[in-house]
């Protein structure tokens, strides 16, 4: 059973998206989605907080979570590089490259509903699209 990682997106989407050959795998979060998360909990009316704080609890308690240190902080800074030299600004996409970075420095590839959110970190993680689920 394979080890991977959801990026925010594709944790909150994870019940109507295609696992495809991850379906049986282990799905590991980042702390950076946590924070994500965290602050998601406080927008919106009282059900989507209550729906958001569900949600919080749910990637605490049943994934394990990657944390952000030195050796995520260094991939980092090289993906932000490598988006740049893409002709892309990597300032909107922070918590993105955080993530991918986390998912580098173990060696785990990044599943996400937005790969355009990746562009140019494909040399570091491997970046795999997933697509809603058809029914």
């Amino acid at each position: 059973m394979s080890t991977f990682v959801l990026d925010t997106c594709a944790l909150i989407d994870l019940g109507v998206v295609e696992l495809g050959e991850y379906a049986d795998g282990i799905a590991a979060v980042t702390s950076i989605t946590i924070g994500e998360l965290a602050f998601g909990v406080d927008l919106g009316d009282p059900a989507q907080q209550t729906e958001r704080s569900a949600l919080l609890r749910s990637a605490i308690t049943d994934h394990e979570i990657l944390t952000f240190g030195v050796e995520e902080a260094r991939l980092y800074g090289v993906m932000a590089a490598l988006v740049r030299a893409a002709a892309r600004s990597p300032r909107p996409r922070r918590l993105d490259l955080q993530i991918a970075a986390t998912a580098a420095a173990a060696r785990l590839p990044l599943l996400t509903t937005n790969p355009k959110d990746f562009v140019g970190t494909d040399r570091l993680v491997d970046i795999v699209p997933l697509t809603r689920a058809t029914r």
